[in-house]
């Protein structure tokens, strides 16, 4: 047993055995390999034809979003300045309903004088006139006396 080529035999059978049994366990290996290879090479492939149209086409949903986001916007200021605007035209509104409410109180308070002032009149010559007298009969020369006209009567010839 202590011959050094028995050793060196031995020891050439057995890493011989372990190249083998690698290479066995290699073989499997190095077809899932290939197979991984093929699937990666045939995803590059579909990523260089797809990806850049899809990048494109992402690029150009970015600037339609960034459009509509400044349209947006815009239709916000314009839509504020009419909010504005209906805002100043009902105060405006306001003000002249109440400038037509203290029109309308101020005529209805004139009314009302001038039919309290009518109606005093009224009655103040009701009251003045006699209750009830009888007619007179005067003559008609006295009649036209008392009867004057405000034009002056022509000279008699």
């Amino acid at each position: 047993m202590g011959d050094p080529l028995f050793w060196l035999g031995v020891s050439l059978a057995l890493v011989a055995c372990s190249l083998v049994a690698v290479l066995a366990a290699l073989i499997p290996a190095v077809r899932e390999l290939r197979r991984a290879a093929r699937s990666v090479e045939k995803l590059a492939d579909t990523l260089s034809r797809e990806l850049p149209p899809t990048l494109e086409a992402i690029r150009l949903t970015g600037l339609e979003i960034t459009d509509l986001t400044d349209e947006a916007g815009d239709s916000v200021k314009r839509a504020g300045r009419v909010i504005q605007e209906v805002d100043r035209s009902l105060d405006r509104a306001k003000q002249q309903t109440e400038t037509a409410r203290t029109t309308a109180r101020s005529l209805a308070a004139g009314v009302k004088v001038a039919w309290r002032t009518w109606k005093r009149r009224e009655r103040r010559d009701r009251s003045s006139l006699p209750k009830s007298r009888p007619p007179l009969d005067l003559p008609t020369e006295a009649r036209r006396d008392r009867v004057r006209s405000p034009f002056p009567e022509p000279p008699s010839e």
